[in-house]
This record gives structure tokens, sequence and C-alpha cells, in this order.
């Protein structure tokens, strides 16, 4: 019995080293909370998750009178009850009805979105619908139909209220136990009916006002298509603005198979890169005008300034989950150096988790939240470990050493999340990242900030042009390691319990602090075999 409270002791004393390093473990155990509600096979009523919210509530209290070896623990748990009561209040905002029949006849509805299915099919999300002997209170928020057959007019337009006929069904579940939920996906998307229509859809009203955010994005893609035609162009258009209604299915299978669809996505990379750009260019614009540049706080008014586009570039984009995620990933660094704290630590990545996890819990769920999360804590990391380093001894060097080491890291952060996801491994996607990463930041985003400048005088047709260059190499780079025959391999599911005794380990591995980070070895060794 004696072996016990000396485990307890040694426990309270590693604890008790870690002071001033717990920080980054709170997104953590928010998110094992998050975890354990969506493993439930039962939904927790209201009470429950009320009860579960009192719980944290003591925890934290009592964590507020605990000494300093214990207060971690119960902060531990009182932060696993708030994941898990945030997890289904999330649950329950969102519900809404959910066609429970095959329903066929007119769908009336407003166009909020645009984008293309599997078998590259244009669809359409509406709200504001209506359908035939349907009550209103048991009508789905939103449907979304794919366009099949001949249709008389050219793609619809956000705010064009529609009508046509058609089938809808309820979400599918899971193809596969363990397998990619969509009903769940489309809960959290207010999603509650699915179909496709083989008729030809009507026009009945225009959009109320053409001075809406989804107007003003197809504008600049029509601005776009219209100086660079072709897959150049729909690239171009769903790096802009988000909208990837045009892109073929060939070309994004291309980028697939050559781990390059990151880049159409508006996530981290194309988020970091326009607002890099835009801080680079007004440090150096201030630097240029001594006369204005030493009398303010350059640095402060240019990280300002690029949180100011990016929030801009926000809105064109759509504001979905991936672009939100980046954003609010941005917005904590840039915010870090107006107030003079260090941009690039694990805390600022903490904190960018916190604020996902408690806008949106579902995210994660999500490959996008998992590998985004996975990338960026790799790479503070390891960037981390190597400040002590004399970069500046190997000169010219330094820069396409970095940009390896960057991709490297990010490839195997990201490589078993990716995997198990999407059950294919891309075994060349390194090289197809360093032959088209250093472009997308060099040519393709700097031009297409420019383009977006110059849009409302007339004066894309230049930076679209030299964007077109850049996103030409791009999709060569991609059709050229899409075929070749070892560009990907399959990867059988794992089990469920994988992944995240993967995370546990790298976790320990990079937040743990001293000697016995080493232990999170293990746990990756035994999620790898």
């Amino acid at each position: 019995m004696a072996l016990f409270p000396g485990i307890v002791a040694r426990l309270a004393e590693g604890l008790l080293a870690q002071r001033g390093a717990l920080f980054p473990w709170v997104p953590v155990m928010l998110a094992c909370g998050i975890g354990g509600y969506f493993s439930l096979s039962w939904e927790p009523s209201l009470v429950g998750l009320g009860a579960a919210a009192l719980l944290a509530s003591a925890l934290a209290g009592a964590a507020l009178r605990c000494s300093a070896s214990v207060a971690p623990l119960v902060w531990a748990l009182a932060l696993i009850s708030i994941g898990f009561a945030m997890a289904g209040a999330r649950a329950h905002v969102v519900g809404g009805p959910v066609v429970q029949f095959r329903y066929y006849g007119p769908i009336q509805g407003r166009v909020i979105a645009l984008d293309r299915s599997s078998s590259d099919a244009l669809r359409v999300t509406l709200d504001q619908v209506i359908l035939s002997n349907m009550a209103p209170q048991k009508t789905p928020r939103r449907v979304r139909v794919s366009l099949h057959g001949q249709q008389d007019w050219s793609d619809p337009f956000p705010g064009d209220v529609v009508m046509m006929t058609g089938h809808l069904t309820p979400p599918s579940g899971p193809a596969e136990p363990g397998g990619f939920d969509f009903r769940r996906h489309a809960w959290f998307q207010k999603i509650g009916a699915v179909g496709y229509t083989r008729t030809p859809m009507l026009r009945l009203k225009p959009p109320k006002t053409l001075f809406t955010v989804g107007a003003l994005r197809m504008r600049v893609s029509d601005r776009v298509r219209a100086v660079l035609p072709g897959a150049t162009g729909d690239v171009a258009t769903a790096v802009m603005t988000g909208d990837r209604s045009s892109l073929s299915a060939e070309t994004i299978r291309s980028l697939r198979r050559s781990n390059l669809a990151h880049l159409l996505a508006i996530s981290g990379l194309h988020m970091g890169l326009v607002a890099g750009f835009v801080f680079a260019a007004l440090r150096l614009g201030f630097a240029a005008v001594p006369l204005l540049g030493l009398r303010i706080p350059a640095k402060k008014v240019a990280a300002v300034g690029a949180l100011v586009v990016a929030a801009l570039y926000l809105v064109l984009s759509g504001r979905n989950v991936a672009t939100e995620r980046a954003f609010i990933m941005v917005a904590v660094f840039l915010i870090a150096l107006v107030f003079d704290r260090r941009a690039l630590s694990l805390r600022a990545v903490a904190v960018g988790a916190i604020l996902v996890l408690v806008l949106r819990p579902e995210s994660l769920l999500s490959p996008g939240f998992q590998m985004s999360f996975a990338a960026t804590t790799g790479l503070v990391a390891v960037f981390e470990a190597l400040r002590g380093c004399q970069w500046h001894k190997v000169g010219w060097l330094r820069g396409p050493l970095s940009l390896l080491v960057s991709s490297a890291v990010a490839g195997v952060a990201t490589a078993p999340f990716g995997a198990a996801h999407f059950n294919q491994l891309a075994q060349l996607g390194l090289p197809a990242n360093l032959l088209t990463v250093p472009l997308m930041g060099a040519v393709v985003m700097p031009a297409a900030v420019l383009a977006g400048l110059l849009m409302p005088f007339g004066g894309e047709a230049v930076p679209l042009w030299v964007m077109g260059q850049g996103l030409d190499w791009i999709l060569a780079v991609a059709h050229w390691i899409s075929q070749h025959p070892y560009a990907t391999r399959m990867i059988a599911s794992p089990a469920w319990y994988v992944l995240p005794i993967l995370t546990f380990g790298a976790l320990i591995l990079i937040l743990w602090q001293g000697r016995w980070r080493l232990v999170g070895i293990l746990p990756g060794l035994v999620a790898f075999l």
C-alpha cells in the first residue's frame, strides 16, 4: 500500500515542475470532453448537459482552493466537463427539422451556397425552404440539391429565390462502421435534407440587393475568369473567393493525388500568406519613408493593417469553417505582435485552438482541424527547438533549408491523419509541395492581393496574369505527379483508438517539460504498430 502514496507524490512533484507550461494543455482537455460527447451512442438530455456544466463549476471552484500540486488535475477534470457540455449545447443550438421520408415534389428556397458533388454536378444549398404539404415547423432549415440534366440558364446567383421539382431524402449515415458520418456533418451545417433534380431550375426572384457578400464574391469570380479562362481561372477563383463551383473533377483529383489539394482550400496557408504579405509590405513602406516610420510604431500598425485585410479576406471567401479557423490563428499571432508578445509559440497555438473549439466544438472531428493544428503545432515545436541553431551561418541556404524543414515537418505531422481519414497516402507529396508552395507564397498570393486591391479601379488584368503564370506551373506539377504510378498508396482504416493514442503520445512529446516527455514515444510506437 505504500507504493500508491509514493506514485501520487511523484506525480504531484512532476506537476509542480510543469508550472508555467500547462496552458497549452487547456485545449487538449477541452478536446477530451468534446470527444467524449461525440463518442456516445446516445444523446444526453439537457438535464445531463446541465449536470456536466454544474460539475465543471464545482470542480473549478475546488481547483481554486486546492494545493498547487493537485489543482492541475482538478482543472483538467473541470475542462473535460466544460468540453462535454459545450459540445452538447452546440448540438442542440444548431438542431433543426430533418426530413424523415423520401420526398418528391416542388422545392423552393433561396440560394446561399454553390459547390460541386463527387459526380461533378453543380449543387445548390437553399435556406428559407418551402416544401409541398409540409408544415413550416417540420420543414428543414436548409436543403442541398444537385442539379442534373440540362439547365436553361447560367449558374444561379447567391440570393436568387428558385424553384424546382426534385427528390429529397434524409442525410445518410456512415457507409461503414467508423467511417465519415455525413449525417452528423449535415446536422451541424443545418442541412435537413439532400437530393437532386433532373428538371430545369426556375428563378422566381432575383436577389433583393445586389450588394451582398455573396453577390460580391460572384462578381469577383466572373472578373477573374474573364482574364484567366479554363482550369487556371477556376483555381484562381477558388483561391481568391472560395468559389469552387466551377472546378472540374479531374483538377481536384490531380491536386489530391499530388497532395496539393490544400492549395485550393482557403485555410492557414492562404490566410498566413495574405496577412504576411500585407504585413511585410506595410513595414517596408514605413521603412521607406523615415519621416513616418520613425514617428509611429510601424510593426504594430502593420500588424493591425494585416489583421484588417485578413478579416476582409475572411468575408470575401465565404467564411467557411477552415477559413474561420485560419483567421483565428492569424488574428492570435497578429494581436500578439501588437502587444509585444512572441507570436509563434505553443501558447498562441493553444489560444487559437481554444477559440475554435469554443465556437465550433464539432470541428474537432474534422480532418481539417486535426491536420491544421497537427501541422501548426509540429512546426512551432520544431522551430522553437531549432531557435538556438546558428541559421545565419548557412547563408543563402537558410531559405531553402527552412522550406525543406517546414514541408517535411508538416507532411509528417499531417500524414497519419490524412491516411486515416482518406485511406490514402500521397507518397510524392513532399516534392510536389517543394515545387509549388514557394511559388504560391512568392507569386500567386501577392498577385491575388494586388488584383483584389486594383479590381475596383479596373486594374486587375496584370496581377491576374502574373497569378495565372504561377497557377499554370502548380497545375502542371499536380498533373505530372498525379500520373505517376506511385503517387498514392491506399491505407486501410485504423481502429478508432489509433489516432487518439498517436495524438496523445505526440502531445506529451511536445508539451511536457523535462526528460519524461520521451515517454510520449511509446504511445506513438503503439499507434503505428
